[in-house]
């Protein structure tokens, strides 16, 4: 009976792997368990008890109205073809250089990445946007596909991310957590805005990294990656199609690094700010805005119905001791904190095939983030590390989902295994990325550290 926890993560895994809804298999399999311990008598139902508060929490929890404004500020910039007018001005910037159409992609890609947060509608949009001009260019169908799979999996990491917005409440609850168990009662605190900036240099690495291969690679293969036939256009003309989107993730992002405004606060300017903008360039109609509000609201019942679901499974997971058992599991492992860090970093990546973000953050992170706070891991970096685990896992073949989202859209002529050879690349240059950011944590907490001083 004592890896009865275990079993039930299991069977959780099992029945999404089948293809079962994830917030009711969450709730659903925990609940039966639960009954069956409750009849068996190794179940105390007093922690069932403990959900209605749970969920109270959640719904008074200021942060998380970040999630549904964030998703709305997305939504907006998604469907007033705000992202089709930056490609188009970034590739009048660089397109006549070599490799210079996926530097636009990867710049592009990026600010949209950080401004829907949703790895699917980054690589769908780009996949439409971009793979045919690049393959009508003549890029290698490998490194287009490569270019625009891993240049989606970047709002994992890039602020403001929805990703950074549930990782960083989460591990906020956790560290507190962590805290009290080492009887420190006087805890301190880890927000979402700490998140953000900690993964600014990161996610700037990962940028850059990206941009540098894609001039190697054009260098040493130049009819793979060869300059696209553009139009002239003046200095004003880009700049119409570039300023807009950009001043407004900068004042997003520069309202929280400034300590203006909360992470929550930001989402609503930068909801407004995407909508106004959207009204300027005449591209939301009253039918567009009908649309733009069914898909936040769907994405954002999505969320809340998984976050819902997770809070269940947590409740039961902790009743039948699978919290104590992780702990003495990783506290019997010969290497410590590091051996520890180093499984629940595999574990995150293996799940990351079959669960999405959400799911993990909401599932697995409560469960481990206090035993690894315990041990004495900062949490702005564990929250980084995971962010960036994630989206090399989103990337790997073969059941990336950043790879399923670009096939759906690609034209049939691309093969899946171009798509497969065109990732790789991009997931050593992740491990690198990973690698630096183990050996020196202070890309991740340097500068958090200096903002607060």
């Amino acid at each position: 009976m004592e890896y009865i926890s275990l079993y039930m993560f299991l069977a959780v895994c099992l029945l999404l792997m089948l293809g079962y809804p994830v917030a009711f298999t969450l709730a659903g399999t925990a609940l039966a368990f639960a009954t069956g311990g409750i009849l068996a008598g190794h179940f105390d139902p007093g922690f069932l008890a403990a959900l209605p508060g749970r969920l109270f929490g959640t719904i008074s929890n200021d942060t998380l109205i970040a999630v549904p404004l964030f998703i709305l500020m997305g939504v907006i910039l998604e469907k007033s073809r705000v992202a089709e007018e930056l490609l188009g001005s970034m590739a009048k910037l660089f397109g006549s250089l070599r490799g210079g159409l996926g530097i636009s992609v990867i710049v592009v890609g990026a600010l949209l990445a950080a401004s829907t947060g949703i790895v699917g509608a980054t690589v769908v949009t780009m996949g439409l946007l971009s793979l045919p001009s690049m393959l009508r260019t003549g890029y290698n169908p490998a490194l287009a596909a490569g270019t625009i799979c891993a240049t989606g999996t970047l709002g994992q990491i890039i602020p403001p991310s929805i990703a950074l917005v549930l990782l960083g409440d989460i591990l906020s609850n956790a560290y507190q957590r962590a805290q009290l168990n080492m009887n420190i009662f006087n805890p301190k605190t880890v927000s979402v805005g700490d998140l953000f900036v900690g993964a600014i240099i990161p996610g700037l690495l990962l940028v850059g990294m990206y941009i540098l291969y894609l001039v190697v690679y054009a260098h040493l293969k130049p009819n793979s990656a060869p300059a696209a036939k553009v139009e002239h256009a003046s200095a004003g003309e880009i700049m119409r199609g570039l300023l807009p989107p950009l001043l407004l993730i900068l004042v997003v992002l520069g309202s929280i690094l400034s300590g203006a405004a909360t992470p929550t606060e930001a989402a609503g300017i930068g909801a407004v700010g995407a909508l106004l903008l959207a009204i300027v360039k005449r591209q939301m109609s009253v039918a567009r805005l009908h649309e733009v509000g069914i898909n936040t609201l769907e994405v954002t019942c999505m969320v809340f119905m998984i976050l819902i679901g997770a809070a269940v499974f947590s409740l039961v997971f902790r009743g039948f001791g699978g919290e104590e058992l992780i702990h003495h599991f990783f506290e019997s492992l010969p290497g410590g904190v590091v051996a520890a860090t180093l499984v629940v970093m595999l574990v995150i990546f293996l799940l990351g095939f079959i669960l999405d973000f959400i799911e993990i953050t909401f599932v697995v992170v409560p469960i481990v983030g206090p035993i690894l706070l315990t041990m004495g891991v900062d949490p702005i970096w564990l929250g980084i590390m995971i962010a960036m685990n994630l989206q090399t896992s989103f990337l790997t073949p073969p059941f990336g989902f950043a790879l399923f989202y670009l096939r759906g859209v690609a034209p049939p002529e691309l093969a899946t295994g171009a798509i497969y050879r065109g990732v790789v690349p991009f997931i050593i240059i992740q491990l690198l990325a990973m690698a630096a950011l183990w050996y020196w944590p202070e890309m991740a907490t340097g500068l958090p550290a200096l903002l607060k001083d």
